[in-house]
């Protein structure tokens, strides 16, 4: 048996996502930008699936720009803004301690071109609180980006109110939603942010898609520069196949969001509580009553987590340790240092994000096998386990 409880990192592509694109790779090879029939059949596929999309998130179609996935939605946002406000002497940017590399690694090279950054710590449930925020912003800030949920621990932050911090100071605020877009009811115009990037491999549609919502008349400078594709803000030839995917993905999302906050979330608590109860010195990291439905983090006492992850998955078992992104690195979760969490808390978790496609046989039997690996890996050392 495999099973796979990792689907933060990716999802299965939803077997309608995979008809429609197997039929425009088939039938929509025409260029978009090109005036004929075959042209126009492709930009009717585009203009069909940006509005399916726009549906998903409670936006206008023409506010939406492709992109190649989350990491280039997130680089356009921050560097798109930086550029923009850099001759209004606008040179400052916050951003949360914990948000995703794209967006981090992003903020800390601008930094060492001369822009002043600041990270803003959260709380120990992982949430970052306005009042935090407000002490970091400043007159000169161009920009904020705090995510909407995290990825590791799954905590939804309270974007509207972070919003509105930023606002008041003539900042943009931009959000990785790229972990509540069709997971969650996701609407633009409730977070009131200005900025919102998303990815659709996280929910059902193809690697490789993704899109940047950009609020009407927000200053923005292209990351790709070339022909005028995109509204002149993303250049470059669309990959209409897998556009087409993703526009599906995001009807698909919005059909099955209630089921699937009902049925996978049942299936997380399930999995959760099991863990605690079967095995001795675990807890949940994050916020239990402010997170994604399908995500729990837990730390196991005296466990490496590294270890305890390929021990499960030599049993069929994926989980993750963090971010996908930062797989094959031994350092600890830089969220849950973030976090103010001690090493204990940070050396041993292991993240486990489920989806549809999960079943309670599955959950089962991770119970079933976790307790015996748990006790195999202790056996190592001799400090005891609290209770």
């Amino acid at each position: 048996m495999r099973i796979y409880f990792d689907h933060n990192a990716t999802t299965p592509l939803h077997p309608a996502v995979l008809e429609a694109m197997t039929q425009a790779l088939a039938d929509d090879f025409g260029n978009a930008s090109s005036v004929h029939a075959f042209g126009q059949k492709a930009k009717a596929a585009l203009d069909l699936a940006r509005g399916r999309l726009a549906s998903l998130v409670g936006a206008e179609p023409s506010d939406l720009v492709w992109t190649a996935g989350g990491t280039e939605a997130d680089n356009f946002a921050v560097r798109g803004i930086a550029e923009a406000l850099e001759s209004r002497g606008r040179r400052h940017l916050v951003a949360s301690a914990i948000e995703h590399e794209a967006v981090l690694n992003t903020c800390k090279h601008l930094a060492r071109r001369g822009w002043t950054l600041t990270l803003v710590a959260p709380d120990q449930r992982g949430v970052v609180n306005p009042d935090a925020l407000r002490q970091a912003v400043t007159a000169q800030t161009a920009l904020v980006s705090v995510m909407h949920a995290n990825n590791e621990i799954g905590t939804l932050q309270p974007v509207a109110e972070l919003a509105d911090v930023a606002h008041q100071v003539g900042a943009v605020f931009h959000t990785d939603a790229v972990q509540t877009v069709g997971k969650v009811a996701v609407d633009v115009g409730a977070l009131a942010v200005d900025l919102l990037s998303l990815s659709g491999h996280k929910f059902g549609g193809p690697k490789g898609t993704g899109a940047l919502w950009i609020k009407r008349g927000t200053r923005i400078a292209p990351l790709l520069t070339g022909g005028r594709h995109e509204r002149n803000r993303r250049a470059g030839t669309e990959n209409v196949p897998a556009l087409v995917g993703l526009g599906v993905a995001a009807v698909q999302a919005q059909l099955e969001l209630d089921t699937h906050r009902r049925d996978v979330g049942r299936l997380r608590d399930r999995l959760e509580a099991g863990i605690l109860q079967r095995v001795a010195g675990t807890v949940v990291n994050g916020d239990p009553g402010r997170r994604v439905y399908n995500t729990t983090n837990i730390s196991f006492e005296r466990v490496e987590a590294e270890s305890l992850l390929i021990a499960l998955d030599l049993d069929g078992i994926a989980v993750s340790t963090g971010s996908a992104c930062s797989s094959g690195t031994l350092e600890p979760s830089h969220v849950l240092r973030a976090m103010r969490l001690p090493p204990s808390r940070t050396q041993g978790a292991l993240r486990f994000s489920l989806g549809p496609t999960n079943t309670e046989e599955e959950v089962d039997h991770l119970l079933q096998v976790l307790p015996g690996l748990v006790d195999k890996l202790r056996s190592l050392t001799r400090m005891p386990v609290s209770r």
